[in-house]
């Protein structure tokens, strides 16, 4: 089996915790390394959240680098009216014995892209895409090895949910976001219109359960914690999960639809700040840059989810 190169740049966060779990108990993924973003919490709280949920996969091989500690030009924005304090408020969670590297996140993404062949590995980014806007800015041929970016943000029909315009990642840094999406890297959007129907309803909490491994109790924990949150703000049946959609989309592109259009993202408007425009019937003649997902087999993903969980320790 060839394996695929992943990094994941993330915000840990109950939803990015479940996601690094996934890419880590899935055969078909060797996982390089883990950059901590500024986004639900400081950068000095994600890296150490990154660092427990290692301790909880028993990976402490995979290292994690300190990122970005705010965005490019903005002031710093949380979310942990949300995820609590920590930012991964639920569980108890072991005390890690490994701390972050001490080399810097973008140093580290650039310096493992030079060692590797072109087009060899997937950045998959799932919180506000600082780091990778910084790289950019640094060294775009570097940036230019990646095979593909897989990044959770944005939205079009489903608006925003942080302002009434804006999904959370492209707001908190709305400038990487530009920066990003003017690139000309491979990217894909998993945006609100993909996260928020797929629902983390009763069953499929009970489903996750009845699973018996600390991994898998941990990330019960995490969901009803997080969870309280958005039904109480939707009302819907379930609590969308956000970002374990990128690692499935890796994992599973065919459970997916989409399809590559012009997306740009507001940078100067107080009402619209973050705000994505999505060009899907391609009104204009801006060329395309990004595949727009905006569909997903639910199902067929949450069973992809359960299945991983079910092999962590």
């Amino acid at each position: 089996m060839d394996r695929q190169k992943l990094i994941i740049d993330t915000d840990p966060g109950q939803d990015d915790a479940i996601a690094i779990m996934l890419a880590l108990a899935s055969p078909q993924i060797d996982l390089l390394g883990i950059i901590a973003a500024a986004g639900n919490v400081s950068v000095e709280q994600t890296a150490e959240n990154a660092c427990k949920i290692l301790e909880l996969t028993k990976r402490q091989d995979i290292k994690v680098y300190k990122g970005c500690p705010r965005p490019i030009r903005r002031a710093p924005i949380t979310a942990a009216h949300v995820h609590g304090q920590t930012g991964m408020d639920g569980p108890d969670l072991p005390t890690p014995r490994h701390v972050p590297e001490k080399q810097h996140g973008v140093t580290f993404l650039l310096e493992t892209l030079a060692a590797h062949p072109a087009n060899s590995i997937t950045l998959v980014t799932i919180g506000p895409m600082t780091n990778l806007a910084t790289a950019l800015i640094q060294a775009p041929e570097t940036v230019g090895r990646l095979k593909q970016v897989v990044a959770m943000g944005g939205a079009w029909s489903e608006t925003g949910n942080i302002t009434p315009a804006a999904e959370f990642n492209a707001f908190a840094d709305p400038d990487a976001t530009a920066i990003v999406l003017n690139s000309g890297l491979p990217l894909t959007l998993v945006p609100l219109d993909i996260t928020h129907s797929f629902l983390i309803t009763p069953d499929r909490l009970e489903a996750l359960a009845a699973l018996t491994g600390q991994c898998a109790r941990a990330a019960h924990a995490m969901l009803n914690f997080s969870a309280r949150f958005d039904l109480n703000k939707y009302g819907w049946p379930g609590a969308p999960l956000h970002d374990p959609c990128t690692v499935g989309y890796v994992l599973a592109p065919h459970l997916f639809a989409g399809k590559k259009v012009n997306v740009e993202v507001e940078v100067a408007s107080p009402l619209t700040l973050g705000a994505t425009v999505v060009d899907w019937w391609q009104v204009t003649e801006r060329p395309a840059n990004a595949t727009f997902l905006r569909s997903v087999d639910d199902s067929g993903l949450w069973s992809l989810i359960l299945e991983g969980l079910s092999r962590l320790p």
